[in-house]
């Protein structure tokens, strides 16, 4: 299945619908994307965009990414949240060949996961609040910081981990146009990193069991540290979740 939403400049916009929960329900489809950079949107991509709907954008990049890229263009539709979730940036294009990529890119989202705190409780409670509209959030490739805010979401609603590593992976159909993306905006670096966005399920796969080491379950730590209580799961699942068809 391609939940790639087709963009002409947008490589990564995913419909996170359809996953299955423990219990038998699951996600509605239509109701919460995940991307890469909105400030790329223009033109025919703009008018498609505003079709979907949707009425929250969560924006998880640092402040100088959106001053040196845009934002999603403001629009009376839109509510815009700018939470950005990382704070020892790193430069993954100058990383050379030998870097273990699922341990390194695992360690830094560990990084986020409690750096961050604050800026993820938030964005929990933004698409929990949302009760009408879809929600889309997004970083700059949609792979990292977006992988580990859906990897979070994910959990809460009680969707099996194979599901939501495999959803890390999709960032794989998008890699080749990200790497042209970057050299395209980048004239003149050379980029070192041969896995610059690649999305390998060990990286997920690595960090959800570090967050599991440290707290005891992802679940335990979004509860002890973004304040994922039973209410906040339960606004979660009312929202974005469909009931199992009656038999």
């Amino acid at each position: 299945m391609d939940r790639h939403v087709a963009f002409e400049r947008l490589h990564n916009f995913r419909d996170m619908g359809g996953y299955r929960t423990r219990d038998g329900a699951a996600v509605r489809w239509g109701r919460l994307y995940r991307s890469d950079s909105l400030g790329k949107l223009r033109g025919e991509d703009w008018d498609r965009f505003l079709k979907l709907g949707i009425g929250t954008v969560i924006d998880l990049r640092y402040p100088w990414e959106i001053d040196a890229k845009g934002r999603v263009p403001e629009h009376s539709s839109l509510t815009y949240h700018n939470l950005s979730i990382e704070h020892r940036p790193y430069d993954q294009a100058a990383l050379g060949p030998d870097i273990d990529t699922g341990r390194y890119l695992a360690d830094r989202y560990l990084e986020v996961a409690h750096d961050g705190v604050e800026e993820l409780r938030r964005s929990l409670q933004v698409i929990a609040a949302a009760e009408d509209r879809p929600v889309v959030f997004h970083c700059a490739s949609g792979k990292d910081r977006t992988g580990l805010l859906a990897a979070v979401v994910l959990t809460l609603l009680d969707v099996a981990e194979a599901d939501i590593v495999e959803d890390f992976t999709l960032t794989g159909l998008a890699t080749e146009r990200l790497v042209a993306d970057w050299r395209a905006g980048n004239p003149g670096r050379e980029l070192t990193w041969p896995d610059y966005g690649r999305a390998p399920a060990e990286v997920m796969t690595l960090f959800l069991a570090g967050l599991t080491e440290r707290h005891g379950s992802v679940r335990a730590y979004a509860e002890k540290l973004l304040g994922a209580d039973d209410t906040l799961v339960a606004a979660l699942r009312r929202n974005l979740l469909m009931p199992e068809p009656a038999v």
